[in-house]
């Protein structure tokens, strides 16, 4: 009789519905992939072989499998919020075992570590402040203490000077101003023709005012160069000397002035703590033409301590943190994953997944890079279940419920009609 194969068959439809049900209930989870029940067909054998018109004994699932397809991208006001935009896993660690995930709603710990919302810290090629990874992977961390201050080495700065300048009517002193003298001394207006200002810092990150002042000689397309940081002399006159075309001599190229052994001040005129300070002006960005006096550019690299203002997160995967000095660190790159066999990593419940001998080894690379997709912040990958679909699964499960079950009401009804024979 067919009881058994009718059996295996009502199996077969209640397992099908066990995983239509979990599609459906998964349909709003993050990074969620659909499954589908794999089934085969079972037949009686034996060591002579089985007959040309050997009947089956019924179904049985041959396995579950998963379909890693793109799900819709879902944007939030989140940066730590992440989708990946094509093929790859996030990498995760789990207490020194790596897990991956398509979910990248992400949260920062106590311990400033980035990690999903079972505490899984999220993994980063370790690169240099410049985002240039050096090798390697690690937990990304948020390092929420100052930043440490950077004193000032270069100053760069393009100006035109004007070619239509006179003479001063006051000569440049020869002795130095000091503004901490008593009474303080300072330039004149009519001690020089043009003046600018950049803000230097120390190795403490405190601010310092450098003016540099631009004096007409009397020697034809010859200037002087004079610089004061905090109101006190440090260096010229420094001889600027331009050719016929209003371009600095070739012969004078480049034509920097160095500030050695500078001594930091307070407000007060006192030394800082900070230490002497030795870096270097760069005017090799100067003309002299016919013009008004003006300054396109002015830079320097130093820069003051400062706390974490804020992240970004790039479609490279690097990872930088913004801090309230205008300075920005990269912290890493997001480290993707992909594998031979995906279908046959190890479904681990949580949006996670784990390698298995199926799956083979994982290959880790950057975002955007051998085959992997692109990382979206402020975004997340919506689960790939089509609800739809699944209803129409459904209805075909519940069919091949209701046959199978029909097949065991008719060979009962068969069997009483045996029974019943005298």
């Amino acid at each position: 009789m067919s009881f058994d194969t009718a059996v295996s068959g009502i199996k077969a439809a209640s397992t099908s519905l066990e995983i239509i049900g979990n599609n459906i209930a998964n349909a709003g989870t993050t990074g969620f992939k659909t499954s589908r029940g794999e089934f085969a067909d079972v037949f009686a054998s034996s060591l002579l072989g089985s007959s040309a018109n050997a009947i089956g004994k019924g179904v049985a699932v041959a396995g579950v499998s998963q379909a890693f397809t793109q799900g819709n991208i879902s944007f939030t006001n989140n940066v730590l919020d992440m989708a990946i935009n094509g093929g790859g896993f996030f990498v995760l660690d789990d207490n020194g075992t790596n897990v991956y995930s398509r979910a990248g709603n992400f949260q920062v710990d106590r311990s400033g570590y980035v990690t999903n919302t079972v505490g899984h810290r999220l993994q980063v090629f370790n690169t240099n402040a410049a985002g240039v990874p050096t090798g390697g992977t690690s937990d990304l961390l948020i390092d929420s203490s100052l930043i440490q201050p950077a004193a000032t080495s270069i100053v760069d700065m393009s100006a035109n000077l004007d070619s239509r300048s006179l003479v001063p009517a006051t000569a440049w002193p020869a002795t130095d101003f000091d503004a901490f003298a008593s009474p303080p001394t300072a330039p004149a207006a009519d001690m020089f023709n043009a003046s600018t200002a950049v803000t230097v810092y120390d190795s403490l990150g405190n601010s310092h005012v450098q003016s540099i002042y631009f004096v007409k000689t009397a020697n034809q397309n010859e200037w002087q160069v004079y610089s004061l940081i905090d109101g006190v002399s440090e260096t010229g006159p420094d001889i600027l000397t331009f050719d016929s075309t209003g371009q600095i001599d070739s012969a004078s190229l480049p034509f920097q002035i160095n500030i050695a052994g500078w001594t930091p001040r307070d407000a007060s005129g006192a030394v800082t703590g900070a230490s002497a300070q030795t870096f270097d002006v760069d005017l090799s960005n100067l003309s002299q033409y016919g013009s008004d006096f003006s300054v396109t550019n002015i830079e320097q690299d130093g820069f003051t301590t400062g706390q974490l203002s804020g992240m970004e997160v790039g479609n490279g995967g690097i990872v930088y943190a913004r801090f309230t000095n205008g300075q920005s660190r990269a912290l890493g790159q997001i480290a993707l994953s992909t594998f031979t066999n995906t279908s046959g990593l190890q479904p681990l419940g949580g949006s996670l997944w784990a390698e298995t001998f199926s799956s083979g080894q994982p290959i880790l690379s950057g975002p955007g890079t051998s085959g992997l997709g692109i990382v979206q912040s402020g975004a997340l990958e919506d689960s790939n279940v089509e609800v739809s679909q699944e209803l129409v699964n459904m209805i075909v499960a519940q069919r091949n419920f209701q046959a199978n079950a029909k097949v065991i009401q008719t060979e009962d009804a068969i069997t009483q009609t045996v029974i019943n024979l005298r």
